[in-house]
């Protein structure tokens, strides 16, 4: 990464902004994503208290095959939303594939953008997808990070059904690890949804647009923990049901029934995990516990953390015993070729051995068969006629 991009940065130096906690959207992400603006906006959809503050400046206007710093050749816009864009690039120095965050130099969310990316890059946890570089050059601010194309995020994991319980439960400690240690390093996501979460081809989750979209979007919240505990919670119930726990459908995902409010997980879908399910009503349920046990609430990822760490460990399910295929005899095995197989059930005759030879006295022996003679005999014969 360039010096310019993981130096340090003083935040009130840049731009006077108070410390950065963000949050992000899967439109701003590592490029898993197409141009799919799944997400609402809508308070009730991402049950946050998050707030937005529109830029004033129109987005650059580029296209494909244009380089920046002579080195990142834009491919493909995936989004174009409130005055910046995200591209698919390579990187042609490298010869990979990258994302890329473009808006003006003049956008009023540009030094709160660079401050994030600069802020995150300097976190280094392999947990969320890294940012490269953070440039602002030739009335440009750009924002550069890891492309992943063998991830696929939970949005499309879950159009094909609730998640298996183990692989919930790998999805929810590893999210809550992660950002408990971001939160530990004063930075925030705030926009965690199923668009911002990614499983790789190796079983790893990994979360991307940490600080960065939140800050593309002008996104700010008083209780930053309480929000990303929230969200995590979010992600857990609709890991187990299916459902988006709220009353507006979001992400792929339909919305709870209208009037009846937060249903426990086991309530809503049979089979879900007992564990997991009060573990995600203590990540959302804000006024207190659940009904069941009396658990108190989860108001931040070091709470949810230590919660995960209280449980039975779900182990993952046995691999499946696949029959081996029944044996086919055939005609041409070793030992049986040319010779009629016996029949089941049929009792075969032992063919009895060949007669053996019966010794005889010399006198009788000119009457033996041909191949057939007798040593002791034969001895005994030799010594009468020395005799």
């Amino acid at each position: 990464m360039a010096e310019r991009s993981t130096a340090a940065v003083d935040v009130a130096d840049n731009s006077g902004d108070e410390p950065l906690t963000a949050k992000a959207d899967q439109s701003t992400s590592d490029g898993v994503a197409q141009n799919r603006e799944r997400d609402t906006d809508s308070k009730e959809a991402q049950g946050s208290g998050g707030t937005e503050s529109p830029g004033k400046a129109s987005p650059p206007e580029l296209h494909s095959g244009h380089k920046l710093a002579r080195r990142y050749r834009l491919e493909e816009c995936v989004t174009r939303l409130d005055g910046f864009s995200s591209w698919r690039a390579v990187d042609e120095k490298l010869r990979r594939a990258v994302g890329v965050h473009l808006l003006p130099a003049d956008h009023t969310r540009a030094r709160s953008v660079l401050a994030a990316a600069r802020s995150s890059a300097l976190l280094g946890d392999p947990r969320f997808v890294q940012v490269l570089d953070a440039v602002d050059e030739n009335d440009l601010v750009y924002v550069v990070h890891e492309w992943l194309p063998d991830a696929t995020e939970l949005t499309t994991l879950l159009a094909s059904g609730p998640l298996e319980v183990h692989e919930a439960y790998q999805m929810v400690t590893q999210v809550s690890q992660a950002m408990a240690a971001a939160h530990r390093e004063g930075l925030s996501h705030l926009r965690l949804n199923p668009g911002a979460v990614l499983r790789t081809s190796s079983g790893q989750w990994r979360i991307r647009g940490l600080a960065v979209n939140a800050a593309l979007r002008g996104i700010s919240s008083d209780t930053p923990q309480r929000t990303d505990t929230e969200a995590i919670g979010a992600l857990l119930y609709a890991a187990l049901t299916q459902r988006w726990p709220y009353e507006s459908d979001a992400y792929g995902l339909s919305g709870l029934p209208k009037g009846v409010g937060l249903i426990a997980p086991d309530q809503v879908r049979a089979g879900v995990h007992r564990g997991l399910s009060e573990l995600a009503m203590r990540a959302l349920v804000n006024d207190g516990a659940t009904a069941s046990r009396q658990e108190p609430p989860c108001t931040t990822p070091e709470e949810l953390v230590k919660a995960i760490s209280e449980m039975p460990r779900i182990r993952p399910p046995e691999p499946a015993f696949t029959a081996p295929p029944e044996y086919q005899r055939t005609t041409y095995q070793q030992g049986t070729y040319g010779r009629q197989m016996p029949r089941p059930g049929v009792t075969q005759a032992i063919p009895a051995p060949p007669p053996r030879c019966r010794a005889v006295p010399e006198r009788l022996s000119s009457g033996l068969s041909p191949g057939c003679s007798s040593p002791r005999w034969a001895w005994a014969a030799g010594s009468s006629r020395k005799s």
